[in-house]
Order: C-alpha cells, then sequence, then structure tokens
C-alpha cells in the first residue's frame, strides 16, 4: 500500500470560508477524486500556511511514496509569510520525495521553489474551465498524458502563470492563455509533474467557486457584471454535459500508475 502526502494550498481561514459555503476543500475533492481509481492508499494531509507542527512533517517527509499539491485562492507573487512557508515547505518535499502531481496553485509553488518564476497572466485568465489545452509532442510520450485527447477542455481556475521553467524542464501541453499548461522536470531525485488546470475538480464545483467569489471576481473586473457571469456559468454547463468523469481525471490517473510503478 503506498503512502502519499496531500498539501491544502489554502490557509484554513480560506477553507472555512468554503466549508460555511458548503463547498469542498482543495483536500477534499482530491481525496474524492482518488477515490474513484483505488482506495489502496495511505493519506496524510498537511497544510504549510497553517499548520504549526509542519517541522514534525518534514522530519518524515522522506517516509511518503508519493505527494499531491493542490490548489489555493494565493497569488504567488504576493510573498507574504504563508507563501513563503508553502514555497520553503516545497523545497524541502522536492528533497525527500520522489514523485510529485503539483496541479494549478501547487505547480506555481513547485516551479518558484526550484528557480522559475509566475507572474499574472498577460493574455487573461481561466475562470472554472480552460479551452483548448493542446499536447505537444514532448507530451503525446509522456505517461502524463496516456489515453487522453490531443486537445481538451477542462476544469481551470487561475489569473498567474509559469513564465519561466525551471532548468530542464519540458513544455508538455499549451492553449492561447498559458503557454505552461503541463511541464515536467526534476530537482534531484524528485520527478514533478505540473498542471496548470483542475482534473480532480467538477465544473459544478467550479460553479459554485464562481457564485461564491462573485464579489472578488466583479472587483477584479474579471467579468463585466452579473449577466456575463450567468452566461459564462451557462457555457460551464454545456460543456459538463459533453466531458465524462474518467477523461476529466485521466491525469490524475495516470499519476496513480506511475506512483504504483515501483
Amino acid at each position: 500500500m503506498k503512502k502519499i502526502l496531500i498539501v491544502e494550498g489554502n490557509p484554513t481561514e480560506e477553507n472555512k470560508q468554503f466549508t460555511v459555503a458548503g463547498i469542498q476543500t482543495h483536500t477534499e475533492s482530491l481525496k474524492h477524486s482518488l477515490s474513484y481509481f483505488t482506495d489502496n492508499l495511505i493519506i496524510d494531509v498537511a497544510n504549510p500556511s497553517s499548520d504549526k507542527n509542519i517541522h514534525k512533517i518534514i522530519n518524515n517527509l522522506d517516509s511518503y511514496d508519493g505527494l499531491i499539491w493542490g490548489g489555493s485562492s494565493l497569488n504567488i507573487y504576493n510573498a507574504t509569510p504563508e507563501i513563503k512557508r508553502q514555497i520553503q515547505f516545497m523545497q524541502e518535499c522536492q528533497k525527500k520525495i520522489k514523485k510529485i502531481l503539483a496541479i494549478c496553485w501547487g505547480m506555481q509553488v513547485a516551479v518558484t521553489a526550484a528557480g522559475g518564476e509566475v507572474k499574472k497572466c498577460t493574455n487573461g485568465s481561466q475562470k472554472g474551465i480552460a479551452f483548448d489545452i493542446e499536447i505537444n509532442e514532448n507530451g503525446l510520450k509522456h505517461p502524463l498524458y496516456l489515453n487522453k485527447s490531443l486537445r481538451f477542455n477542462t476544469p481551470a481556475f487561475n489569473f498567474d502563470e509559469v513564465v519561466t521553467m525551471p532548468k530542464n524542464s519540458i513544455l508538455l501541453a499549451s492553449n492561447a492563455i498559458n503557454k505552461v499548461q503541463a511541464l515536467n522536470f526534476k530537482v534531484g531525485e524528485c520527478d514533478i509533474w505540473g498542471l496548470q488546470y483542475h482534473p480532480e475538480i467538477t465544473y459544478n464545483k467550479m460553479i459554485n467557486l464562481i457564485i461564491f467569489r462573485k464579489k472578488r471576481l466583479l472587483d477584479k473586473g474579471a467579468f463585466a457584471d452579473e449577466d456575463e457571469i450567468n452566461i459564462h456559468i451557462k457555457n460551464i454547463e454545456e460543456e459538463n454535459k459533453k466531458l465524462d468523469k474518467k477523461s476529466r481525471m485521466r491525469e490524475l490517473e495516470n499519476w496513480l500508475n506511475y506512483l504504483n510503478l515501483e
């Protein structure tokens, strides 16, 4: 039985707001999606922004077969103490854990910890959905994308992007919003698969997040008005009718297969 660590990217206060709103935390979404494929995992959870005993987890990192680092509403260039703690924790993970799946915020933390750079996206944003992600030649050869469609739409929520990949990174997929939709790089013996989108989160949750963050999204100019939000939600609802569960989560399934290789 494999033992993995799930890292929660949102501080505890943000997750309390999720719970009050009836929305799964990102860790809960990950656990739920993993359970679709297997119940043969030992799962621990860490929150480097909020856990007071994080040093105990750091001392035990080499006991894990793999790590999945999920999403967050944070922006890494803000460099708050909570964000710095996450970057430092990721650096420790890259020293001691051999297989990491880094999703959205997780990829941005992994890239930053390894010397890459993340900035606000200049081509727009992905609010609940990413359109027309295309797997490149390197991606087609990579186990991350086994049995995945060459071009696909998928749940996603981000306003930032990787602008400089770590040394020796391999770009795997892109779209018009984010050149780096997926990448692979290594730090020592640690093999990081990074995704800018969310195979583990449903479109229904993305819609709930848009509603939950409505005021915040309007204040930052992500939507012109509530009518635009409603139209956008209807578009996601239509997309949801086209996407089957297993196809959406193919990357998660492929990483689990990779985890079980040895």
